[in-house]
């Protein structure tokens, strides 16, 4: 190699670019595929190739539009006011109804805590009350915005919302009450209706994090379907949060968050004008920031229209009570909750029947199911979002699923040492280096440098042994060992 060359950083000349891209595609053979649905995590796909072709297109018109200054590219204001449109007109609102295009859920859910703590001063710091169930989006929100976070339980056997632990929770700091609509980990509703009745009593704002639902429940109500009240609609609800880039099927990097009220999207704003520099305004967390995600959620929705959601939501619905229904006939599953939406937990109650493991054994067989450590009464299971494209493959992922359940019950669950978590309970984290915890990783099994798929069983077991504080002590450890550019 040339004392010139760099293996990854910059190189002395530029490289043309069909290398480049042929690099990309390379880095890419390692990565789940985005099509196809036997993913069932993290990608939703319409199975419409030509809507996804259009999404890419308008992204790549709009890549170089800098969101940073509405005055200078009048084009988002224009896209954003036709995107919060369309979304508030099918979730209780009107055309009339406030709401900022955001990069994704997190961001959605930011802001609107933000808008209720700035819209609620208290003395003390600010409370957020939210179901255990509710994402954690919410406790980032409430780290990084120096509130506290009050978790309530929710019904055991149904995984709802308990609007009297809610109200127990209430305190003279609360400053917003959250319900989901549905949550994320079961794809149930929370009772909205009683929860935002119960803060509006107490004077306080309510969101809806219909982030994975709210573009998805509204079009299973028009084709006839049962579902409860959850919206703008719905007295006391005071913002809800909404994903395009999940049953809204557009590119990644796109979301609305919902306002009751012009002047709490107000208090969602941040400006500064009090530096030597240009004014400042934004509209969201960031600053400049590429309208691609504007532009392609938009000719999404545009290419979809209301009767092709309506059609994606029916063969999604469909393909999950499919599943449900599939589950029953696996000996050693079975469903958490009654899903209101196409989102399915698995579990099983056998001891000789180890949930992770069935997600190694799936891998193998080219299946992605996305494993949810225990918490509270909700055991490890297997999470599996149904999208547009899952009507067509319900069948195969059931053939897969009571497969990798034979496999696991055969192998047995994964080989955990009972004194292993308490180790790692007792372990100094910040005595290891990147490279230290990267070793710790191999010695169970897991090679972050290594090629192909891994073998998660061990880890995840070990991680569901372990309390949530060191649960999320080593996922951090992890996450900063994977970026190590010394691994």
């Amino acid at each position: 190699m040339s004392p010139h060359e760099t293996p990854s950083g910059l190189p002395e000349t530029g490289r043309p670019a069909a290398d480049l891209l042929a690099e990309l595609a390379r880095l890419r053979d390692g990565d789940l595929p985005v099509r196809g649905g036997n993913v069932t995590a993290y990608v939703y796909d319409t199975g419409r190739a030509d809507v996804h072709d259009a999404a890419a297109r308008a992204h790549l018109e709009m890549l170089e539009v800098n969101c940073l200054d509405p005055t200078a590219f009048p084009s988002i204001v224009a896209l954003e006011r036709r995107l919060v449109t369309a979304v508030a007109e099918r979730l209780g609102g009107t055309a009339a109804t406030p709401g900022i295009f955001t990069s994704g859920g997190t961001e959605s859910i930011m802001l609107a805590v933000k808008a209720a703590r700035d819209a609620r001063p208290v003395d003390g710091t600010p409370q957020l009350v939210a179901p255990v169930t509710a994402h954690p989006a919410f406790a980032k929100a409430a780290s990084y915005l120096g509130m506290e976070l009050t978790s309530v339980p929710v019904d055991p056997g149904t995984f709802r919302a308990d609007p009297a632990q809610v109200a127990a929770a209430l305190t003279p700091r609360t400053v917003l009450v959250v319900a989901s609509a549905p949550s994320y980990a079961h794809g149930v509703l929370d009772p909205v209706a009683d929860i935002a009745a119960l803060a509006a009593g107490a004077g306080v704002p309510c969101h809806v994090d219909a982030c994975v639902g709210g573009w998805v429940l509204p079009w299973l109500r028009e084709n006839g379907r049962e579902v409860a009240p959850f919206d703008l609609s719905v007295p006391g609800v005071t913002s809800i949060s909404c994903d395009l880039h999940k049953y809204g099927y557009a590119p990644k990097g796109a979301s609305v968050v919902l306002f009751a009220d012009e002047a709490m999207r107000r208090r969602a704003y941040f400006a500064a004008a009090s530096w030597p520099g240009y004014p400042v305004i934004n509209t969201t967390v960031q600053s400049s920031r590429s309208a691609g995600p504007l532009g392609a959620a938009w000719t999404t929705l545009q290419a979809l229209g209301a009767e092709g959601y309506r059609e994606l939501a029916e063969g999604a619905m469909t393909a999950a009570e499919r599943l449900v229904a599939g589950v029953a006939e696996i000996p050693g599953l079975r469903v958490l909750g009654e899903p209101d939406a196409p989102l399915v937990a698995i579990a099983s109650d056998d001891p000789a029947l180890n949930v992770f493991t069935i997600a190694d054994e799936a891998r193998s067989r080219g299946w992605f199911f996305q494993v949810q450590l225990s918490s509270g009464a909700s055991p490890a299971n297997l999470h599996m979002t149904l999208t547009g494209v899952s009507g067509l493959r319900v069948e195969p992922l059931l053939a897969a699923l009571t497969e990798a359940t034979a496999a696991a019950r055969e192998s047995g669950p994964p080989d955990v040492p009972a004194e292993l978590a308490e180790a790692l309970s007792a372990l100094d984290l910040d005595a290891l280096t990147d490279a230290d915890f990267a070793g710790l990783l191999a010695s169970v099994g897991v090679d972050l440098g290594g090629d192909g798929d891994p073998e998660m069983a061990v880890v995840n077991a070990i991680l569901d042994a372990l309390p949530a504080p060191t649960r999320e002590a080593l996922l951090i450890r992890f996450l900063s060992a994977l970026y190590s550019p010394h691994i």
